[in-house]
């Protein structure tokens, strides 16, 4: 299977999820996880610590993927409709997260627009940072009510930060909370696949 992150906006959960995607499926199969942001966040991620799965610049990723079953894309934040018809080429899969404040919404709605213009069916909302402990991913939910979305939100916990910090999926952050936030991935995941 072949995913792609991409979000209009910064700051959405992407690199994160593009990590904790890539380890479900590589629970499973070999996976590569291919950093097109020029950030380089989810390699400086990687180089931190230790991940169960390999992780290359898009540069480096025809030489690797041959290798490998799954392959996860971490894109640059806000691609202009080239680089979303380009990119909805590429995947099986164009994830979109986005976080549950209106302007995330529009600039995700935007997005949307323009993979509808192009004809892209295979395309998914992912609600994330959500604060939990309150209805705020519901009633986002609710007015994304009609578009392709993931059933399952991603909610936020300090443990992303401190598994980020650490170069560890977050279940393996020093956290209280971290195994309740790998849990919603464990969730996501076994929807990716269902």
């Amino acid at each position: 299977m072949i995913i792609t992150l991409a979000s209009a906006k910064g700051c959405v959960g992407k690199t994160t999820s593009a990590i904790h995607i890539a380890a479900i499926l590589a629970a499973d199969v070999p996976t590569l996880l291919i950093d097109g942001d020029p950030n380089r966040s989810s390699l400086k991620w990687s180089d931190r610590g230790s991940l169960p799965f390999k992780t290359v610049e898009l540069m480096a990723a025809a030489m690797h993927s041959r290798n490998y079953y799954h392959l996860v894309f971490d894109t640059p934040a806000r691609p202009n409709s080239e680089d979303l018809a380009a990119l909805v080429e590429g995947c099986e899969l164009l994830a979109i997260p986005t976080t549950p404040d209106i302007l995330s919404i529009e600039a995700t709605l935007e997005t949307v627009a323009i993979l509808e213009d192009l004809g892209c069916h295979h395309y998914k909302i992912l609600l994330t940072i959500v604060p939990p402990g309150r209805k705020t991913g519901q009633q986002t939910k609710e007015a994304l009510e009609g578009y392709s979305m993931f059933s399952r939100h991603i909610r936020r916990y300090a443990a992303y930060e401190k598994a980020a910090l650490e170069g560890v999926l977050v279940k393996d952050a020093k956290d209280r909370n971290a195994g309740i936030a790998w849990s919603d991935y464990e969730r996501l995941g076994k929807e990716l696949m269902s």
